[in-house]
């Protein structure tokens, strides 16, 4: 064989592998994410949070419900802040019916590479098969997973809003799960991802407790980005999906309740399917704990060596962060005026002249691609330092169900395409 015939086979192999990959059905399909949460490290329990559960020969089920729908449906389960590798028993995927029952005949095994069973290694994601599933928009799924050995170390996030269910054995194709103890986290599971034949566009929805859905009605999907996702679908056209990577307690600046917006922004942003647009509604946490009494109720939140209380420029320095890395991704990225929070635990007379400075920038900086007024659609108008009576759940700080719709019908829908 000559050198020059020898240089040329291994173009031509490239050449035959790229076409076999461009030609086969799953690249043309058009993924987007329709459901997430963002991951959190094992934590004790504190406040209204529960601390992270262990497992061993059990099934969860956990009940999600998609932003849009598709013909074909895979799960992203998580170990990313596991000590050691979890054993999957198996994986079910189906309809979702009352008290954690699933709808006869919907029931789909899971596979991982073709096989019923696979291993989540530590510190890392598994991303299960495509199953053939037609999802309709705003559909409730159950996902079950058999965990047959011990876990101690749950990948787990802390604000469900929603019932899981925990039973005995390998439970994952039963029809209903009577006896079944109750699960307070999601555990183990970190999005839900869908395929169509059309465009597909996803909206990251990056926050912290107020975005988690803190304050609303528990299995009601009022979550201002659930309620943003009900409005897309009523609106109609090409497919607009919300993903939900808010974390109660989360900060821009530094870590704590999960590590911070930024260290966590290229996993739970920058790699979501179909990523389109980002909204960044988060600030409230570095602003009300960095400027909170050191011995009032919000002590004992406050990070050892945090530094000095955040300024204006600072959390303008990170959101600036976001915006770069999200237009080196071609997509666009709206910044939400952070809400009111005088009353609230930690409210300060200092901190809310960071958050009027903060939210100046937001208005009239023009560096995000848009605004959107959340501060506007919460606040008193009466008194426009505080959440408006009624759209607050009671600590003037997280939202009610109104207030959660207040927000989500503030969006201009024409700013998704």
């Amino acid at each position: 064989m000559s050198k020059g015939n020898a240089a040329v086979k291994p173009i031509v192999l490239v050449g035959a592998l790229a076409a076999l990959i461009a030609g086969s059905p799953a690249s043309a399909m058009n993924w987007a994410r329709s459901w997430a949460v963002s991951p959190q490290a094992p934590t004790p329990s504190g406040g209204r949070f529960p601390g992270s559960p262990t497992f061993h020969d059990q099934t969860l089920r956990q009940i999600v419900r998609l932003s849009g729908g598709g013909s074909k449906v895979r799960v992203r389960f998580t170990n990313e802040y596991g000590a050691a590798p979890v054993q999957v028993g198996a994986a079910h995927l189906a309809l979702a019916a009352e008290g954690g029952s699933i709808r006869p005949g919907s029931d789909h095994v899971l596979t991982f590479g073709g096989k019923p069973t696979a291993v989540i290694l530590a510190g890392a994601p598994l991303l299960s098969d495509a199953v053939d599933m037609k999802a309709a928009p705003l559909a409730s799924l159950a996902i079950s997973l058999y965990l047959p050995g011990q876990v101690d170390a749950c990948t787990c996030h802390a604000t469900a809003m929603q019932a899981g269910y925990l039973a005995e054995g390998d439970a994952t194709g039963a029809a209903s799960l009577p006896g079944a103890k109750p699960l307070q986290q999601r555990a183990m599971i970190s999005a839900v991802e869908v395929a169509s034949d059309g465009p597909a566009k996803t909206i990251v929805a990056f926050g912290d407790s107020i975005t988690d859905g803190v304050g609303s009605t528990p299995n009601a999907n009022h979550r201002w980005p659930d309620l943003l996702a009900d409005r897309l679908i009523k609106r109609g056209g090409p497919a607009v999906y919300v993903a939900n990577e808010g974390i109660s307690g989360n900060r821009v600046l530094g870590d704590g309740a999960g590590v911070s917006a930024l260290a966590r922004f290229d996993r739970d942003v920058l790699a979501t399917p179909g990523l389109a647009y980002v909204i960044v509604f988060e600030g409230i946490n570095d602003i009300g704990i960095g400027y909170a009494a050191k011995d009032g109720p919000m002590a004992k939140f406050m990070p050892a060596g945090a530094g000095p209380p955040p300024t204006a420029e600072d959390l303008i320095a990170g959101y600036r962060q976001m915006i770069a890395r999200v237009h080196e991704r071609g997509a666009k990225i709206y910044g939400a005026t952070i809400a009111p929070y005088e009353g609230a635990a930690y409210a300060s007379p200092e901190g809310d002249r960071v958050r009027e400075a903060v939210n100046h920038w937001i208005r009239t900086g023009h560096a995000f691609d848009g605004v959107l007024d959340f501060d506007a659609a919460m606040r008193d108008p009466k008194h426009p330092a505080r959440i408006r009576d009624g759209f607050h759940a009671g600590d003037h700080l997280h939202g009610s169900d109104a207030g959660y719709h207040a927000v989500a019908d503030s969006i201009d829908l024409k700013l998704f395409q």
